[in-house]
C-alpha cells in the first residue's frame, strides 16, 4: 500500500489518494470519469486488486478441509480476514463475525433464523420508513410465516425519524427492531445508539443495517451495543459478493442455522445432524475465500487512511455540494436532515430523474437515478425517485464542479 496517502502532518491529501484507484483515471463516454455512485458500490484501490491477484496466483485451495500446506495457508488467510473485521468493528470475539454475501443476506439470515425461533402470531417487528427494500422484504417474509406484523417508524419532511413515534410504537409486542444506520436515499444518519438503548430497556434486540455507515464513519459494535450489525464489502472498497453479519454470541448460539450443507455441521447421520460451533454454524459450503481476504484488506485500508479523516473530509464535500447545487434554479434537495452522510438526492422542476442522469452520463458523470430501492420512502415524499450523487473520500471539489455544470446543462436542455 502506498505510504503517500497521508502527509507527515496527517493532512488528508485527496489527490495522492485518487492515484490508488485505477478506474478514476479512465474515461466514460469520452470524458474523464466523475464517479458519484459510491453509495451503490465503491471503487477499488490497487492494494485490494493486488491482494486478490496474489491469492489466486499463490494461495488458492479450499479452506478448513486440507491437511496439505496450501490449504492450511489459504485457511489462515481466510480466517485472518475474519480477525481483521473483528478488530475493525471492535467485536468481542471472532466467533461473532459471520461471512455472508452482503448486507441483504445478513438481514435475510437474521429475519429467517430469528423469526423461526422467536416470532409468533401477534408479535411485532419495528422498522423505519426509510429502509432499503432489503430491510423490508425479509421481515415481510418472516411475518407471513409467523403471523407477526410490521410496524413502521415514520419520518418528517427533512427525512429524519420521528423519535416520539418510535417511543410510542416500541411496546411489549415488539420482538425486534431493524433499522438502517445511514439512509442510502437521503444520507440521514439515524440515532441508532439511542434506538438501541431504548429498545434494550424493554428487552428488545436491535439489528442495524450498516451498509452505508461502514465506509464513512467509525463503527464500534460494543459501544453501540448492537445485537446484530451487517454490512457489505463492495461498498467499503472491498470485493463484491462478500459481507459481514456481526451478532452477539447469545443470539447466534440460540438461533437455528440459515443454510444447510458442509462446514456448518459436526456430525451427520440420516437420522440427525449436530451443528458446528460459531461462526461456522452459519457458513455452509465453500466460502468466498478471495472475498474474506479482500474485505479484511479493505478494512485495513480504511483504517490506514483514518475514519476521522474520512468523515471530516466527506462532510466538507457534502457541504460544498449542497451549497453549489442549491444555487441552481428549480433544484430541490430531498433529505435535509441535520445529521447527514455524504449523499445529496435532488430533483429539478420539470424534469425526470432518469433524463437528468442520462445527460450526465453523456458528460462522463456517474450518478444514480430512481427510487434507490426505497419505494415506500419515495411514496412518503410523493415523488417517483431522485437523482442521487454520493461521495467517497476519493472524490474532490472538481468532481462536484463538473456535476454542478452538468446539472445546469441538463436543466437547460430538458426545460
Amino acid at each position: 500500500m502506498s505510504e503517500t496517502i497521508l502527509k507527515p502532518d496527517t493532512t488528508f491529501d485527496v489527490e495522492e489518494l485518487r492515484k490508488e484507484f485505477p478506474l478514476l483515471s479512465t474515461e466514460m463516454n469520452g470524458h474523464p470519469i466523475v464517479f458519484l455512485d459510491s453509495a451503490a458500490s465503491s471503487q477499488k484501490p490497487q492494494v485490494l486488486i493486488d491482494s486478490i491477484d496474489h491469492y489466486y496466483k499463490n494461495l488458492h485451495a479450499n479452506v478448513h478441509r486440507g491437511v496439505y500446506q496450501l490449504s492450511q495457508e489459504a485457511t489462515h488467510a481466510h480466517e485472518e480476514g475474519r480477525k481483521r473485521i473483528q478488530k475493525f468493528i471492535n467485536a468481542g470475539s471472532d466467533k461473532e463475525i459471520i461471512f455472508v454475501r452482503g448486507t441483504t443476506e445478513g438481514i435475510n439470515l437474521v429475519a429467517s433464523s430469528f423469526g423461526r425461533k422467536y416470532l409468533k402470531e401477534g408479535d411485532e417487528v419495528l422498522i423505519s420508513a426509510m429502509e432499503h427494500h432489503s430491510n423490508i422484504v425479509p421481515w415481510q417474509l418472516a411475518c407471513e410465516q409467523s403471523g407477526a406484523q410490521i410496524k413502521v417508524i415514520p419520518v418528517n419532511d427533512e427525512g429524519e425519524l420521528i423519535m416520539e413515534e418510535f417511543d410510542r410504537l416500541l411496546t411489549e409486542k415488539t420482538k425486534i427492531v431493524s433499522v438502517v444506520h445511514v439512509s442510502n436515499a437521503l444520507g440521514t444518519i439515524n440515532p441508532v445508539k439511542e434506538i438501541i438503548e431504548k429498545a434494550h430497556a424493554k428487552g428488545v434486540p436491535v439489528l442495524v443495517d450498516g451498509a452505508q455507515s461502514i465506509p464513512h464513519m467509525k463503527v464500534d459494535v460494543q459501544d453501540l451495543d448492537a445485537d446484530f450489525y451487517t454490512f457489505s464489502g463492495h461498498k467499503m472498497f472491498g470485493p463484491t459478493g462478500i459481507g459481514i453479519l456481526y451478532g452477539k454470541e447469545k443470539w447466534l448460539n440460540e438461533m437455528p442455522p440459515y443454510h444447510g450443507g458442509g462446514e456448518m455441521i459436526k456430525t451427520v447421520t440420516f437420522e440427525k445432524t449436530t451443528y458446528n460451533e460459531l461462526p461456522f454454524k452459519f457458513e455452509a459450503g465453500t466460502p468466498d475465500i478471495e472475498g474474506s481476504i479482500g474485505i479484511g484488506v479493505a478494512a485495513e485500508y480504511i483504517e490506514k487512511i483514518g475514519q476521522e479523516n474520512i468523515a471530516r473530509y466527506e462532510h466538507e464535500l457534502l457541504e460544498y455540494a449542497t451549497e453549489q447545487l442549491s444555487q441552481i434554479e428549480g433544484l430541490r434537495i430531498v433529505g435535509t436532515a441535520k445529521n447527514k452522510a455524504s449523499v445529496v438526492s435532488f430533483l429539478i422542476d420539470g424534469t425526470h430523474p432518469y433524463d437528468v442522469g442520462t445527460i450526465l452520463d453523456k458528460l462522463g458523470i456517474a450518478v444514480r437515478t430512481g427510487h434507490h430501492c426505497t419505494q415506500p420512502l419515495m411514496d412518503r415524499f410523493g415523488i417517483p425517485g431522485t437523482v442521487r450523487a454520493s461521495f467517497a473520500f476519493y472524490n474532490n471539489k472538481a468532481d462536484i464542479d463538473r456535476l454542478v455544470e452538468g446539472v445546469k446543462r441538463a436543466a437547460k436542455m430538458l426545460r
